[in-house]
């Protein structure tokens, strides 16, 4: 099943549970989804690679807006924004440690033969395609960047 077809379900449930947040955050996903398939060039199906980069956007955006709020003292508004966090966040895969992430990039630093600041963004081109959905870019970019320098 397709996770197109998981969020549809997901999104049924939540309907049949009436529950608001969940609804709010699987709507956003389908919006966001179908929007990337009727883009010019994109074909009528997404790969799995282009759902899950959808759906870590809309994480990051979720927890930009929640940081956001807190740093204002909103915190009525930052609740909403970490429960759809929550519930976004079911669909993607395992998030690796950064340990984990960090054994990824020193091994492909060594493929690669990176020597410095200047292979950086062959390091981060290769890391990021092999992790995925598995790791934030930010977090990836902090750790090649302390391996190289």
């Amino acid at each position: 099943m397709s996770l197109q077809q998981d969020i549809m379900t997901a999104l049924k449930e939540a309907m049949k549970a009436k529950d608001q947040t969940a609804l709010t955050a699987l709507r956003a996903v389908k919006s966001a989804i179908l929007l990337a398939k009727t883009e010019s060039g994109a074909g009528d199906e997404l790969t799995e690679e282009q759902e899950l980069k959808i759906l870590q956007k809309q994480v990051k955006q979720r927890k930009d807006s929640a940081a956001l709020y807190i740093e204002q003292g909103r915190q009525d508004l930052a609740g909403p924004e970490l429960a759809e966090v929550d519930v976004i966040s079911q669909f993607l895969p395992e998030a690796l440690s950064e340990e984990e992430i960090e054994k990824v990039v020193v091994m492909t630093i060594e493929q690669i033969g990176a020597e410095g600041m200047k292979d950086m963004g062959k390091v981060m081109g290769a890391v990021s395609k092999q992790l995925a959905g598995q790791a934030d870019g930010k977090t990836i970019s902090n750790i090649v960047r302390a391996k190289l320098s």
